[in-house]
């Protein structure tokens, strides 16, 4: 007779294998039924996951709140452009003749061809209707119309524009608009998680999300006529196409750190590298623009290199540290901060500054009157000087737009030929005599409100680009061609 133990083992070996059956029979018999279609099969495997993915990042990690804080502040910019003039179509039988003799400064007449379009990003500032964008979104635009991200549509004026930042402050006639709050690209840090908001491809309110890649990079790609340009950008990995210029780049509080401005690619189109300016030189260049319609640059008045260890063996340097000094103009600012050839700029206001595109932000970010202290090493040995940094006039004061490219030329004064000139004479591009004075420019008829638009047949709508002609030419025989105040064309010979 079987043992009570022995039975007992069997019993509950057949309950087990029992389970075992009826389980395997649930999942072939009962279960397989219960799937009707592929969404009820995704849903019963993925049961166990969280339907709000939102809270699955980790903590600190959460684009969605970023995103909603900026998009609505992110506007979508479309520029239109008239056509003034072509190459191709000659309507008087002397226009090509007085082309050849006035070279490219001769407009010709314009034909009858649709304006061209254009498209950017900008980024709300104020909610009275102040709007930050790139300069070369805006440049030379006929109209510049503003698309809000709830789809109203607003025309724009412009306020004023640099493009030694390549930043421009647009305004349009609205309240209580959504706007981005400043942040603080200085406390922004290599690796951090960061979003760019703009319009690529007229896509409209489009997210992409990236890291900090490196800060006060150069790559060269502003051109300033006088070398004043300002490249000291946020590097970011987040994709950003064309269209997406002007627009922003957020911290994960949804805060501005930057304008998305360029991208570094084979193609014209994303390849891993973009770059915005920092929002603390923005936040400068916007006040200056609303209050003044033109940036109050400072100037430290130095050539500066980045200290490499090639420079630095070269010049016999031991700490690679800081910016070199490769020349000081006389009578600046560091000129009269006792700084000189050779020294090292390690400082500006306590800053540490280890290129030169850093020294560059550090001094943009003051003003012409502005005191600062510069922290230099001279022959190893560190030293301190304040200096009062200075326009590049020369100048301690505010600066006024009128007179902002006016230049002392052969005894007349220039200046930029505004938008409205232009627009009166159908000219692309001149330089205005403002005013003639005793000299070259007199001796020889040029009258007041005289415009230049070519200097020995090459556009100019610079003083500039008049001054260097001349000087290239050496005056003699240099040919001076534009339109008189009663709109007649005409051409001016300089002698010796």
């Amino acid at each position: 007779m079987m043992n009570t133990k022995k039975l007992t083992v069997i019993l509950m070996l057949a309950a087990f294998l029992g389970a075992v059956i009826s389980l395997a029979g649930y999942k072939f018999l009962i279960e397989e039924k219960r799937y009707e279609s592929i969404e009820d099969k995704q849903n019963y495997k993925l049961s166990n996951y969280l339907s709000d993915t939102s809270v699955v990042a980790p903590q600190g990690l959460n684009f969605i709140y970023a995103a909603n804080a900026s998009r609505p502040g992110v506007v979508h910019i479309k520029t239109l452009y008239e056509v003034k003039n072509s190459e191709s179509y000659p309507q008087s039988p002397f226009d090509e003749m007085l082309k050849e003799f006035y070279g490219d400064g001769y407009e010709g007449h314009p034909q009858n061809l649709p304006p061209q379009q254009s498209a950017g990003s900008g980024v709300i500032l104020t909610d009275d209707g102040y709007i930050v964008t790139n300069n070369h979104v805006i440049d030379k635009a006929d109209k510049i119309e503003v698309v809000l991200n709830d789809k109203r549509s607003y025309n724009a004026t412009l306020v004023g524009a640099d493009p030694t930042t390549d930043l421009a402050l647009l305004k349009i006639d609205e309240k209580g608009l959504p706007f981005v709050k400043y942040g603080n690209s200085d406390k922004v840090q290599i690796g951090e998680w960061v979003l760019a908001v703009g319009n690529p491809f007229n896509l409209t309110s489009t997210v992409t999300a990236g890291i900090v890649s490196a800060k006060a990079r150069n790559i060269n790609i502003l051109r300033d006529k006088e070398n004043l340009a300002i490249e000291s950008f946020i590097q970011t990995d987040a994709a950003v196409n064309p269209g997406n210029s002007g627009g922003a780049l957020v911290n994960l509080k949804g805060e501005l750190i930057g304008i998305n401005t360029a991208i570094a690619t084979p193609t014209g189109t994303y390849a891993g590298y973009a770059f915005a300016v920092p929002v603390t030189l923005v936040k400068k260049v916007m006040e200056d623009l609303l209050k003044h319609g033109y940036v109050q640059r400072a100037l430290l008045g130095v050539t500066i290199l980045d200290l490499t260890s090639q420079v630095a063996k070269e010049k016999g340097i031991a700490d690679i540290n800081g910016v070199y000094v490769a020349s000081v103009n006389e009578g600046s600012a560091a000129d009269k901060a006792g700084i000189k050839q050779g020294d090292v700029i390690t400082e500006i206001n306590a800053v540490t500054v280890n290129s030169a595109s850093e020294l560059q932000e550090q001094v943009a970010r003051y003003r012409p009157g502005d005191k600062i202290k510069v922290t230099y090493v001279r022959g190893g040995k560190k030293q301190e000087a304040e200096t009062v940094l200075r326009n590049k006039m020369g100048e301690t004061g505010i600066v006024k737009k009128e007179d902002v490219a006016l230049r002392t030329i052969l005894g007349a004064q220039l200046r930029e030929a505004s938008k409205e000139e232009l627009e009166k004479f159908k000219l692309e591009k001149g330089v205005k005599v403002v005013k003639v004075n005793p000299g070259k420019f007199k001796d020889i008829g040029i009258p007041d409100g005289f415009i230049i638009t070519s200097v020995d047949k090459k556009p100019v709508d610079d003083p500039n680009d008049v001054d260097a002609i001349i000087q290239d030419t050496k005056v003699t025989g240099t040919l001076i061609g534009g339109v008189m105040p009663n709109g007649q064309r005409k051409l001016f010979a300089l002698g010796e």
